[in-house]
């Protein structure tokens, strides 16, 4: 009898284990405003944070936990994007439609491309024969750029991507398109769209991510605040769950098998995948109102929430350690 209690009580302890626990904050004194969205450069453990209403980029020394520098030469920066092979960093402005790029190193400018109307979402396609910077803007296009900021090629789409992944063992890519509530699956070898699964669950599907292992896509809706989870192959949709308001950024977590959701009402919402079609939510973790975007780098095993100034509360940068 007394085995068997203690039994439970081990699992209860287990599953009062909170899934992230804060770790460190960093804090961004000269930031004020809106934080858009984060990027890491593994290779020199650095972190950018495009500072939007702030028109800044700050780098973050992750081994120091401390701010490095800041760029200023950018107009309400969304996203950012780090290029290994030329040592560039790429910045999509909103203010006025551009692509910017700057020295990793000095982090001086170096030239920009004018793309047009709400410049946002970066990925850069890492591949060891091509890096290549991929730029989701306008009415329905994603740029394609080499690693020095040559444009390639342009991915033609129904609507503005929000935003989008790269697969790593294959050549697609899937893109929320909020306006044509659909997914766009883009076969990035030839820029053709392939497929368009229609998001008929909830409506603005800003947020994406995937697991190829296990054959999934992730989205998150605003309306309703809605996480979907799809068959990568087929576009079925397997399985809905309830999740945190103003969705604005989703990662899977492939060393604990979770998935994390920020949003601006304060909460970071955690799931843990059972199995390729079950998903448990867990105890939503606390951060802060306004604390839309983050980052979860598996490299590192950190997850970091971008928390903006709001009355005495200064800007920061919260970092959390998964359990």
């Amino acid at each position: 009898m007394l085995a068997g209690a203690a039994v439970l009580a081990v699992l209860a302890a287990a599953q009062a284990i909170a899934p992230l626990t804060l770790a460190k904050k960093i804090p961004l004194p000269s930031v004020h405003g809106r934080i858009g969205h984060l990027a890491a450069d593994y290779y020199q453990a650095r972190l950018f944070v495009a500072a939007s209403d702030n028109n800044s980029v700050e780098v973050i020394d992750v081994k120091a936990d401390s701010l490095l520098a800041s760029i200023p030469e950018v107009v309400d920066p969304h996203s950012v994007g780090y290029v290994k092979a030329s040592n560039r960093i790429f910045v999509s402005n909103g203010g006025d439609g551009s692509l910017r790029m700057f020295d990793g190193s000095t982090f001086k400018p170096l030239g920009s491309l004018h793309l047009g109307m709400d410049p946002g979402t970066i990925r850069v396609d890492a591949n060891a024969n091509h890096e290549r910077v991929y730029v989701g803007y306008g009415s329905g296009a994603i740029a394609v750029l080499d690693s020095q900021g040559k444009r390639l090629a342009d991915i033609a789409l129904k609507s503005h991507p929000e935003s989008f992944q790269l697969a790593e063992t294959q050549p697609r890519l899937f893109a929320n398109l909020p306006d044509s509530h659909c997914v766009a699956v883009v076969d990035t070898a030839n820029f053709k769209t392939l497929a368009e699964w229609p998001v008929t669950d909830g409506q603005e599907n800003f947020p994406l991510a995937i697991d190829e292992e296990k054959r999934r896509v992730f989205v998150a809706c605003r309306r309703p605040a809605r996480l979907l989870v799809f068959d990568m192959d087929s576009g079925l949709l397997l399985a809905r769950l309830r999740t945190v308001g103003a969705a604005d950024d989703l990662f899977y977590d492939p060393i604990h098998a979770r998935l994390y959701v920020t949003g601006g009402s304060g909460q970071l919402a955690v799931y843990a995948q059972k199995s390729a079609n079950q998903y448990v939510e867990l105890d939503p973790v606390a951060t802060a109102a306004g604390a839309r975007t983050g980052l979860f780098v598996p490299e590192w095993n950190r997850f970091f929430v971008a928390v903006r100034d709001f009355g005495s509360r200064g800007a920061e940068i919260r970092i959390y350690q998964p359990n």
